[in-house]
């Protein structure tokens, strides 16, 4: 028998970013059923690495939602279990020659304008902040801003804490098969297997698969998927004291290419093992292990961290980064589907721009004062001509 439920507020996807919007809905005192169709954290945040990185943004609305973000996850570090893994360790972005330091002397300098904490490390110094580094660095530059959670954790947490006063209503394991509207054209709620539930606002926190959700309510965002590995190494002492990549990391972030991009990212994580990235293709929904992207993530690592040669990687693991083509999120109203608000599409920065995202999407349903300017965000900005490339929608039953 089909079931009717009513909320002030469905959010569609249970990882980190839904979990943030359903956090502060239930502070600002909404009523909210999360709906995904698999467990927490089961798509992209599950596969991260758990950034919150202000060093690889460049001035402009990005950078002030991050900054947001980064005041929120400092709150939370407080507030959420530490098994959170919440920790301000600070980035180190290192270059292997004159030329690519004094590129990155200037986005650094930008960046120092906007607010950013950027301290130049000469090549002498390297050793100070990362004894294990490889010899022959021209240098650096450290952000003291950047921080870490451990992602799966973190969504878990974010609403176990919004569900302190029973607000949050959690349905795991439920597909949503379709956006129920009105009338009107608005939305009413969403329909799953077990039947139908009912709210006057959808928020598309779906992550990689927010474009198909749109689709769904009848609205268009060209949100793709772009492929990741991560190596984990075997737990180690803490060799690696930042979150530490190599200069073109900056470059292959806002990067349109779909073609294979790698670059050292290396770092230790509080329970031991290595984390080492970061690789991005667009290549669909494929989850094919690569030996060719693993090998070059592995000699990157060793490059930085020669330490690394004789460790052993226990696993690595795919995700996909939801990409859209202006490398900004969706965030909002969508003004197409009244009711419909999206909060997807934050590429590799998901983890780190979720609390922001979720205060904009409460205080839009709310009624309350932004905490940001959203307007970079609208989700209607995309041309309707806008697709999915060949072998890049979503497969059956996303």
């Amino acid at each position: 028998m089909l079931t009717r439920k009513t909320s002030d507020l469905i959010v569609v996807g249970a990882g980190v970013v839904g979990a943030a919007c359903a956090y502060y809905a239930a502070r600002a005192g909404l009523d909210v059923t999360v709906i995904d169709r698999g467990p927490v954290a089961g798509g992209t945040t599950g596969a991260g690495e758990g950034n919150l990185l202000v060093s690889d943004k460049e001035p402009g609305p990005e950078l002030d939602l991050a900054f947001l973000s980064l005041k929120l996850w400092g709150e939370l570090g407080d507030l959420l279990p530490h098994d959170m893994e919440y920790e301000n360790k600070g980035g180190l972005v290192v270059a292997s020659s004159p030329e690519g330091l004094r590129a990155l002397g200037g986005f650094a300098a930008k960046q120092r304008e906007a607010g950013v904490e950027a301290k130049e490390v000469p090549a002498d110094r390297l050793h100070d902040l990362e004894p294990h580094l490889a010899p022959g660095l021209a240098g650096g530059y450290h952000y003291p801003q950047d921080s870490q959670v451990q992602p799966a954790v973190a969504a878990a947490r974010l609403l176990r804490a919004a569900d302190v006063r029973g607000r949050v209503h959690l349905r795991l394991g439920e597909e949503v098969t379709a956006v129920l509207t009105d009338a009107d054209g608005g939305v009413r709620g969403v329909r799953t297997p077990t039947g139908e539930v009912h709210a006057p606002h959808v928020v598309n926190a779906a992550g990689t698969w927010g474009g198909d959700l749109a689709r769904l309510a009848g609205a268009d965002l060209p949100v793709l998927p772009r492929r990741g590995f991560v190596l984990v190494t075997e737990p180690l002492p803490r060799v690696v004291r930042h979150k530490v990549y190599a200069a073109d990391y900056v470059a292959d972030v806002a990067s349109d290419s779909a073609a294979l991009q790698t670059s050292g990212v290396v770092e230790c994580t509080p329970a031991g093992p290595v984390l080492i990235g970061a690789s991005r293709e667009r290549v669909g929904y494929d989850r094919t292990l690569s030996v060719e992207v693993l090998s070059r993530l592995a000699a990157q690592a060793v490059q930085l961290f020669p330490v690394l040669s004789g460790v052993r990687a226990m696993r690595s693991y795919t995700g996909f980064r939801p990409y859209l083509p202006d490398h900004l999120p969706a965030i909002g109203p969508d003004p197409r589907v009244p009711g419909l608000l999206h909060a997807c599409g934050h590429e590799g920065a998901g983890i780190g721009l979720a609390p922001g995202t979720g205060l904009l999407i409460a205080s839009m349903v709310a009624g309350h004062e932004l905490p940001v300017d959203a307007s970079p965000f609208r989700p209607d900005r995309f041309p309707a001509a806008v697709h999915a490339a060949p072998g890049e929608e979503p497969p059956h039953g996303a």
